[in-house]
């Protein structure tokens, strides 16, 4: 499923209006031959919303909003200083070498969003799980959820200041993760970082497709 999944993906693109700009641009440029829809998933705070708009060559579209008294009492693990939050979707586009382009679709960090999480996880075909070594235990929701869809997916360790170190192979028992799901440390505010992180995601993607039957 995963191999035509990719297959699908990686016809050519429809035409763009003459005078389109660089990747940098409103449209695609005439060299892409492909594109994917990429998740970006993991808990309220871990840095999903900043990562679409480091990496995103169009204005990201984001749904934060001011959270409420209310939401507060239901989101227990809310990040200090943190005020609002994803009630939506976050929405980014990045090209990889002018070639492939991936619509990156960040979910709603809340459990209790879970419906329209599923729904944005249609056609998708991978996604990138954000963690916080303060916090890996509030991951496991993402984590359980991506499984669960039989979503190929690869987990980025977002920096934070005072963030503790971990060896791969701890987070990796930690996490429960498959010895082939690729674990890359990054920092959310920045692009080479950012981009690396869904480079691997990609490289992974790949190699999933090429060894399914």
């Amino acid at each position: 499923m995963v191999s035509k999944a990719v297959s699908d993906a990686t016809q050519p693109a429809a035409p763009q209006p003459s005078g389109s700009g660089s990747g940098s641009g409103k449209y695609l440029t005439s060299s892409v031959a492909g594109a994917a829809k990429i998740l970006v998933v993991g808990p309220l705070g871990v840095g999903k919303t900043t990562l679409i708009g480091t990496v995103s060559e169009i204005k990201p579209l984001s749904t934060e909003a001011v959270m409420t008294q209310a939401g507060a009492r239901v989101d227990t693990a809310v990040a200090d200083g943190k005020t609002t939050t994803t009630v939506a979707l976050d929405f980014g586009r990045m090209t990889i070498d002018g070639e492939l382009v991936l619509y990156l679709f960040g979910t709603p960090g809340q459990q209790r969003f879970l419906p329209a999480w599923r729904d944005l996880a249609k056609g998708a075909l991978g996604a990138l799980a954000l963690v916080d070594t303060r916090d890996l235990e509030a991951s496991f929701d993402a984590l359980g959820n991506l499984e669960e869809l039989g979503l190929p997916f690869a987990v980025a360790v977002n920096v934070f200041p005072g963030s503790p170190g971990h060896h791969e192979d701890d987070l990796r028992a930690a996490l429960d993760l498959l010895p082939d799901t690729p674990v890359v440390t990054c920092d959310a505010r920045d692009p080479s970082s950012s981009v690396r992180a869904l480079i691997a995601l990609v490289s992974h993607l790949i190699r999933v497709a090429t060894e399914t039957p």
